[in-house]
């Protein structure tokens, strides 16, 4: 067999197209333009066979006229001269008999990202918006706002938006939500597109025509419209009263954030609403789609910030399955802190107690989990001081699950703080006593010095010799000046007697008597309303505004040559989805970082040590390290990891490579000496070039601090 993309490959492909025996075979016709297409696929540069696969389009067979569409729009912003000999063919194919090939001639000419292609695009187009086949006023309209993309920052047309607005009163329901998509995108800087009244009651009766699709398109569109009255806001909850019910998710989201905006006047229709919704949203928490499950979590907790305790008979449904990834288990278990009442108190701690003593597949997901149980054991404690009792029976064997900073402090907290309910916390603090010298958190320390001294108040014949020996290696040993100077403090103190001991440290504890949910700060629905349904409640209202301030521009092609694409075959409507190069922070337009750009080991480490450095800085950084994040956030930006260490190890360090354009490289170590300190970034760069330095650290600013933001 020919080697894959050689010479000879593309001229017996070459031979087949061109062989009129089989051209007048149908079957062996296509299944040579399909052989064409599994070579694109594979990566093989067929862009010489483009004359051939422009007249096998000519063809009647739908199916081949198909492939050749895909073959085309692929390889036209390579061979712009050449697409101009499909563009005639598909002009012709635009008024064929066939519905099924106008509207595949409609999509393909729309598809073809080349200049001046939009002079040959209006009129087909207007035509299919006339076209009396509904699949291809379907395709028409998607076009116009594809030809319009392509104009980049020309003038609208008035003439097709009117055409646009009348098709949204289409007897296809389809067309109508494509125009209102379209429409969106081609009035994006007027603020996009307009609901008046009629076209409002219009959509509103239409409801009952279109898929869970078409209806979550136009709930979202509907929150354009301001009733003029009372009375025509009730009727319009009224005809979406049933779409609260739906069988769909998300249908049911919409229409519920449909209803929070328009009673934003009204907060008992907003509460009633919530109720009704609980059903909906539970189903979805148990669903078996993780990210629906996820996305349901996130809602949850935005709802219980207005609503607390509004899930508290259903707490079990959050309780953790042994399948679950650790991000809904760490969801759940948020979720489960605020949910905690006087009724379910026993039970929850119950089910905390069980994550303890639970064997994780993954170890990392293991302590994640027993983190956030002692911190939630914690908290309950501090919010609810009925459940200590409960807590301190189940804080035995937590110790053996705990592998990070903050798990220790809260642990050795609740152990110095309700010592004396807890029968092995002497023996537990002497196991952290032991191993002191090998503890590499100061915090942890602090915490045990503290704790320490506490349950010496309490349990004095079995804390007196630990004690001592902890306070020796503080003041004697201790290398961290804030460990060495707590240490000196609790000696003086203890000198100077133990009623002044419990004085300072015995402070009075928060009253019995008072509630965990009753003194909870309630935030108003209307102030996180227009969040709900949105992708806000699952990145965190700070890091969404981050995301949505920082995206990228999409490229127009009115004015300047056609760049290559590997997703040619695909135009989105909203966005660039994938480019084969990465603009970073385009309106410099001083850095374009390449994709795929990989170095060994041996090669970072050879030409890291040749190169001096060219800029060294420090980002604030919180919390632990997650690897995964940083590598995925990284790989967004082009930005290679070349090695990096695993989670919880202190230092943590990380090296990073990318490319320009131009071929000048940016190596990078990251290095993290301890949690919640600053992290320290060295950079250097294979050519002096101060500006592509400065936009690269700006690149690899934003990424670490997005993903700071999303550890915390």
């Amino acid at each position: 067999m020919p080697y894959l993309g050689g010479e000879e490959a593309l001229r017996e492909l070459r031979r087949a197209l061109a062989n009129p025996h089989v051209q007048a075979d149908r079957l062996r016709y296509r299944a040579a333009v399909l052989r064409v297409i599994r070579h694109m696929a594979q990566g093989a540069d067929v862009s010489g066979l483009f004359p051939e696969m422009v007249k096998a389009s000519a063809a009647a067979d739908v199916v081949q006229k198909k492939l050749v569409s895909l073959y085309v729009r692929a390889q036209a912003p390579r061979q712009p001269q050449l697409a101009l000999l499909a563009v005639n063919t598909l002009r012709k194919d635009c008024a064929h008999p066939s519905p099924a090939v106008r509207g595949l001639a409609l999509r393909s000419m729309c598809g073809l990202r080349m200049p001046g292609i939009q002079e040959y695009l209006q009129q087909p187009l207007l035509s299919g918006l006339r076209d009396k086949a509904s699949y291809v006023r379907r395709a028409a309209v998607l076009g116009c706002a594809k030809m319009l993309k392509l104009q980049g920052d020309c003038e609208v047309d008035g003439a097709l938006v009117n055409e646009l607005y009348s098709l949204l009163r289409d007897q296809d329901p389809i067309v109508v939500v494509n125009c209102l998509r379209a429409l969106e995108e081609i009035l994006k800087k007027e603020g996009g597109v307009v609901i008046n009244k009629p076209i409002a009651h219009h959509l509103l009766n239409r409801m009952a025509d279109l898929d869970q699709w078409g209806q979550s398109e136009v709930l979202t569109f509907l929150l354009r419209y301001r009733p003029r009255s009372e009375e025509e806001l009730f009727d319009i909850l009224n005809l979406l009263d049933g779409y609260l019910k739906s069988s769909s998710p998300s249908v049911v989201m919409a229409a519920t954030k449909l209803f929070l905006v328009l009673a934003r006047e009204y907060p008992h229709v907003q509460a009633d609403v919530l109720v009704r919704v609980k059903g909906p949203l539970l189903s979805a928490c148990t669903s078996e789609s993780r990210e629906l499950c996820f996305t349901a979590l996130c809602h949850v907790r935005q709802i219980l910030g207005s609503l607390p305790g509004h899930f508290s008979s259903h707490y079990k449904k959050f309780f953790c399955s042994y399948s679950e990834p650790h991000y809904i288990k760490c969801q759940k278990m948020e979720v489960l802190c605020e949910l905690v009442n006087d009724e379910n108190v026993q039970q929850v701690l119950e089910e905390l107690k069980g994550y303890c003593t639970d064997v994780s597949v993954e170890l990392a997901q293991g302590a994640i989990f027993a983190i956030a149980v002692v911190q939630a054991f914690r908290d309950l404690v501090w919010l609810c001081p009925q459940c200590t009792d409960a807590v301190c029976r189940a804080l035995p064997s937590c110790e053996d699950a705990i592998q990070d900073s903050e798990g220790k402090r809260a642990l050795i907290w609740l152990l110095g703080a309700h010592g004396e309910k807890v029968p092995n916390a002497p023996y537990v603090l002497e196991e952290f006593v032991e191993n002191v010298k090998s503890e590499m958190f100061p915090a942890v320390k602090m915490e045990l010095l503290t704790a320490l001294v506490r349950l010496f108040l309490s349990r004095p014949a079995e804390c007196q010799d630990m004690l001592g020996r902890l306070l020796y290696y503080c003041i004697e040993e201790e290398m961290d000046m804030a460990v060495r100077d707590r240490g000196l403090f609790y000696y003086r103190l203890l000198q100077s007697g133990v009623e002044e001991v419990k004085w300072v440290l015995c402070s009075p504890k928060s009253d019995p008597s008072l509630g965990l949910l009753e003194d909870q700060t309630e935030r108003p629905v209307n102030t996180w309303a227009s969040e709900f349904n949105t992708l806000a409640p699952v990145y965190g209202r700070e890091r969404w505004a981050l995301v949505t301030a920082h995206q990228p521009a999409e490229p127009s092609y009115a004015c300047s040559s056609c760049t290559d694409s590997r997703n040619s075959d695909t135009e989105s409507l909203i966005s660039e989805g994938s480019k084969e190069v990465l603009k970073v922070h385009p309106n410099t337009g001083s850095l374009t970082l390449i994709p795929d750009v990989y170095l060994t080991a041996e090669q970072f480490e050879k030409t890291w040590l040749s190169l001096d450095m060219s800029c060294h800085l420090s980002l604030p950084w919180c919390g632990t390290v997650h690897p995964d994040t940083i590598q995925t956030a990284l790989h967004v930006v082009h930005i290679q990891t070349i090695a990096m260490s695993k989670a919880g190890v202190q230092p943590w360090k990380a090296y990073l490579s990318a490319q320009d354009d131009a071929g000048c490289l940016f190596l990078t170590e990251l290095l993290l000496e301890a949690a919640d300190s600053e992290m320290q970034v060295s950079v250097k760069q294979s050519e002096a070039k101060p500006e592509a330095l400065q936009t690269f650290i700006s690149a690899l600013r934003t990424v670490m601090g997005a993903v700071a933001g999303l550890g915390s």
